[in-house]
């Protein structure tokens, strides 16, 4: 099949940027979206041009870094699906389709569609780990974790870190990112030493980057490619209501840098 391309194409932070109109023929319904990509840079190439700049690394749906929007749907028009594993039978014979980077202050675009993600890192770096000397491996049962609690964690730690959240939200909020990686570890004994301040260290680095407030439309939910719950939110700002209680006000200046 034959596809009409429009292609955000930026050469760096500082450059404006503008969509680049791209004719892909002979398109097999059996690729993967960037196969068609890297068909599509081959012939770029081949003609002297500039490839067309797309992160990707295990194109299995688990690393989290490929990822921007088509037609306006962070990841595409599939449910729960990453764009390396969104194939060309989802589209049909003469379709014409925009793709652009994931649009957040917080995501500034490195090149065409390239985002700089690592305020995800500075938010994970801030506590998103267990740093207590939890000892030698025990027995598994000597360790009771409630079903529903292990279920939930299995849940949230499901989380790839993709950026479609901040994407799909008209905020650019990245609440449910943050909320998946303090609940998956609030909700296991290993991460209750820490539980308390690691969602305020959380909360306040998340607060610290250029994201938006989260207002409870629920896009971050429905596009997310892994299915992450809204109810993550709402334990976090459970704990952190908590944490607020329990800290003295001494440890709260020093937590928000006052």
């Amino acid at each position: 099949m034959k596809l009409t391309l429009h292609i955000w194409r930026q050469k760096d932070r500082k450059d404006a940027g503008k969509f680049v109109r791209y004719e892909v023929p002979n398109v097999s319904e059996h690729m993967s979206f960037l196969e068609m990509l890297d068909v599509l840079n081959e012939d770029l190439q081949g003609k002297g041009e500039e490839a067309i700049a797309f992160e990707h690394d295990c194109r299995e749906g688990i690393c989290g870094s490929c990822g921007f929007v088509i037609n306006g749907e962070p990841h595409g028009p599939q449910d729960r699906t990453t764009v390396c594993q969104l194939h060309m039978r989802t589209f049909k014979e003469g379709d014409e389709l925009y793709l652009e980077p994931w649009r957040a202050t917080a995501f500034p675009v490195v090149k065409d569609l390239v985002v700089d993600r690592s305020a995800f890192d500075r938010i994970i770096q801030a506590g998103g780990f267990v740093s207590v000397n939890t000892g030698s491996a025990r027995d598994a049962n000597s360790l009771p974790v409630r079903k529903e609690d292990a279920d939930r964690a299995f849940d949230a730690a499901a989380c790839i870190g993709c950026g479609a959240c901040v994407a799909a939200c008209p905020n650019a909020a990245a609440m449910l990112f943050t909320s998946a990686k303090v609940s998956h570890l609030s909700l296991l004994p290993q991460g209750q030493p820490e539980r308390y301040d690691r969602v305020v260290k959380m909360v306040h680095q998340m607060d610290s980057e250029d994201f938006g407030h989260c207002s409870n439309h629920g896009e971050c939910e429905v596009h997310c490619p892994k299915g992450i719950n809204l109810s993550n939110i709402s334990r976090m700002n459970a704990d952190y209501i908590k944490a607020s209680l329990f800290m003295s006000p001494r440890e709260g200046k020093e937590e928000s840098g006052a």
